[in-house]
């Protein structure tokens, strides 16, 4: 399962939980959510962890991709064929991520 995925049923199972928990309490059932919510936010902050990682390195390797791609087609683009025939043969692993340029 993606990271992203599963960071986000947790979140939404730490809420169901709390709203559940409160739902014997005499209050109105937007006060409830509104509770539920900001419990279940604060309750993933510190359950959750290990997955909001996962989830920033998966975004993180996904932006390195779409950089090295950008800068490679704008070599090409700017006629570099060589810079733009290297791009090419990278593979996303072994994409390592690159100062940022200040024309960018």
């Amino acid at each position: 399962m993606k990271p992203a995925v599963k960071y986000t049923l947790g979140r939404l199972g730490l809420f169901l939980v709390v709203f559940l928990a409160l739902f014997l309490t005499p209050l109105n059932i937007l006060v409830k959510a509104m509770v539920a919510f900001v419990a279940g936010s604060g309750l993933s902050f510190i359950l959750l962890r290990g997955w909001r990682d996962e989830m920033a390195e998966q975004l993180g390797e996904i932006s390195a991709r779409r950089s090295a791609e950008k800068d490679r087609l704008r070599s090409a683009l700017a006629g570099d064929e060589v810079a733009a025939a290297e791009g090419d043969r990278v593979a996303a692993a072994d994409i390592v991520e690159q100062p940022r340029r200040a024309d960018v």
